[in-house]
């Protein structure tokens, strides 16, 4: 029987042939919290962007703890020939963006979390562009989906993988190797928004102790103490 949002046996031996090796060969690891994953359940994985290549290290590390990521990715990569079809296959959810069909977006992940998968969201919606690499303000859907669902929102913070591959950049600079960095930390406690309407500011409200506790969890790893309020992205940026 197939484990709750997971794909086929077969594209997760594609996927960990393909990850796992170069994982491990990349990067130096230290991995934190992943006590802190639920196994079994629905969750809604928020954590940070640094680089293109976060995304491949984030799910080798979700799911060495036993879960499987299901990825929002950019809508384009799913009209890819051959890679279109093993992303679809592995389970991810095309992002629409600038488009009356982004709610479409949050309406399969709302079937995803209904089966007990493993979601995850980059709230900020792209790499951060902080001077300083701290998260940026995030866009609200990681949070609507918590507040209409009630599933828990886990929040993962890495650091390393803009020393490999800096946002823009298209050739790694793979020596010498880096380590890369993660903390999982305990549930964003959303207790205060229970029974309010989900309406913008409450989304707001929400969206922010999401990107505080991301940005706690990055400031513990870092050992450094993050800016008072989070950057700001233009329009241009």
């Amino acid at each position: 029987m197939r484990r709750p949002g997971w794909p086929t046996r077969f594209w997760v031996a594609v996927a960990v042939a393909i990850v796992k090796p170069l994982s491990w060969l990349l990067v130096k690891k230290d991995w934190r919290g992943g006590d802190r994953l639920p196994r079994e359940g629905a969750i809604i994985v928020a954590t940070n962007h640094l680089s293109w290549l976060d995304p491949l290290l984030i799910s080798h590390f979700l799911y060495n703890n036993g879960r499987w990521p299901v990825v929002l990715a950019k809508s384009g990569l799913f009209t890819v020939p051959v890679i279109g079809s093993m992303v679809r296959a592995m389970r991810a959810i095309p992002v629409y963006r600038g488009s009356a069909d982004a709610v479409r977006s949050l309406r399969e992940s709302e079937e995803r979390v209904a089966e007990g998968a493993c979601v995850m969201f980059y709230p900020e919606g792209t790499c951060t562009r902080d001077p300083e690499f701290w998260p940026m303000e995030g866009k609200t859907g990681a949070a609507r989906l918590a507040l209409e669902t009630g599933v828990p929102v886990i929040p993962v913070a890495h650091w390393g993988a803009q020393e490999i591959l800096p946002y823009g950049d298209k050739r790694p600079r793979l020596l010498p190797r880096k380590t890369f960095r993660v903390l999982a930390g305990s549930p964003v406690d959303l207790s205060k928004y229970e029974g309010r309407p989900i309406q913008s500011e409450v989304l707001r409200e929400a969206t922010a102790d999401i990107m505080a506790a991301i940005t706690a969890q990055l400031a513990e790893l870092r050992g450094k103490k993050p800016p008072a309020a989070p950057f700001k992205k233009s329009s241009d940026n």
